[in-house]
């Protein structure tokens, strides 16, 4: 990986506060599949047991940017969500581990449709989301990178 690139990815890192904030990170699996993991917390929940869906969708979120953003650095790109729309299929609770895999299932020279299923690494890998998204890969610089 030449250094620009590797900076692109580092520098997204560093600047992904919000991911930071509520305790997100990843894995690059490989180019266009991306491995995003949460931890539940209580910040987390909506219930007295249940996380808050926005979690699950900023998690969701991630994973689909991220791997759309290792599919198109290499191009000086990176991402934006255009849209994506989820079936929430079972709740997180306290203290669930989450492992969201993003995949890039079709890329074209502006649009990316990725696809993301969530599981519930604690309990027997039981998948509790599925997403697809719409991502515009566009220059950049135009981010501020």
């Amino acid at each position: 990986m030449k250094t620009e690139e590797r900076n692109l990815i580092e520098s997204y890192i560093t600047n992904n506060f919000f991911g930071k904030l509520i305790g997100m990170d990843f894995k690059i699996v490989s180019e266009g599949k991306v491995d995003y993991f949460i931890t539940i917390k209580k910040d987390h929940l909506a219930t007295p047991h249940a996380v808050h869906g926005g979690v699950i969708a900023a998690l969701i979120d991630g994973a689909l940017g991220v791997a759309g953003l290792s599919s198109v650095y290499k191009e000086k790109k990176v991402v934006s969500t255009v849209e994506y729309k989820t079936n929430f299929l079972a709740p997180a609770f306290l203290n669930d581990q989450l492992v969201a895999k993003g995949k890039v299932e079709q890329k074209g020279n502006r649009l990316l449709i990725i696809s993301c299923d969530v599981f519930c690494v604690n309990r027997e890998n039981k998948l509790i989301a599925k997403a697809l998204g719409t991502f515009n890969a566009y220059d950049a610089l135009k981010a501020g990178y």
